[in-house]
């Protein structure tokens, strides 16, 4: 038992370390050295556990990258039935871009990061994979915006699944645009936008 839970925990470190280092210098520049240096594990440690580069950037999308897209932006919406939409949304995404920390607004987000740079590639399922992600935000999203129509809320000529697609999309465009610039502003001009759009079609 013991044993299992030191290789469980071996594993998750790996995972862990995997990401950060994804992250900070991208999937591609990052090879399975990088990433038993940063673990100290010994080769025959780290392919105990994984077979391949590719196989723990599938994980770290399923399990790391996945989670926090759920944590930031889908599970805030699950009580969309006791909150004013529009404040809920406006909430959603505005209220993380200014929790955001230096390291954050310096490297933008992780899934944006890694759809830029492996979102593209049918090998490895990694297309699948990211854009399943994307799919659920927009999903959920886009059943909270009908919602707000239904509660008259939202303008009923409104397009909830257009409007979940340019919220989601602007949102990691000006991330992307934060990394360029390095400057706030950058972020202070976005949420004056979208609270300007999400009140232009509020009734």
């Amino acid at each position: 038992m013991q044993q299992d839970l030191k290789s469980k925990a071996t594993k998750e470190l790996i995972i862990q370390k995997s990401f950060e280092i994804f992250y900070e210098k991208g999937y591609n520049s990052t090879n399975i050295p990088d990433i038993m240096k940063e673990t100290n594990l010994s080769k025959g440690a780290f392919y105990h556990h994984f077979k391949n580069k590719c196989e723990i950037g599938k994980i770290v999308i399923n399990k790391i990258i996945k989670k926090r897209i759920y944590d930031g932006f889908i599970s805030p919406l699950k009580d969309y039935e006791n909150k004013n939409i529009p404040e809920l949304i406006l909430y959603v995404f505005t209220q993380r871009i200014k929790n955001y920390s230096e390291k954050e607004k310096q490297l933008g987000c992780p899934a944006n990061n890694l759809i830029n740079e492996i979102g593209c590639t049918q090998e490895n399922d990694f297309r699948v994979l990211l854009s399943g992600l994307i799919s659920d935000w927009n999903e959920s999203l886009t059943k909270v915006i009908k919602e707000g129509v239904r509660k008259k809320e939202l303008h009923s000529n409104v397009n909830p699944k257009a409007i979940s697609t340019l919220l989601i999309g602007s949102f990691e465009g000006i991330r992307g645009i934060r990394k360029v610039y390095d400057d706030d502003v950058i972020f202070q001009d976005y949420i004056s936008s979208i609270k300007y759009y999400i009140k232009s079609i509020s009734t």
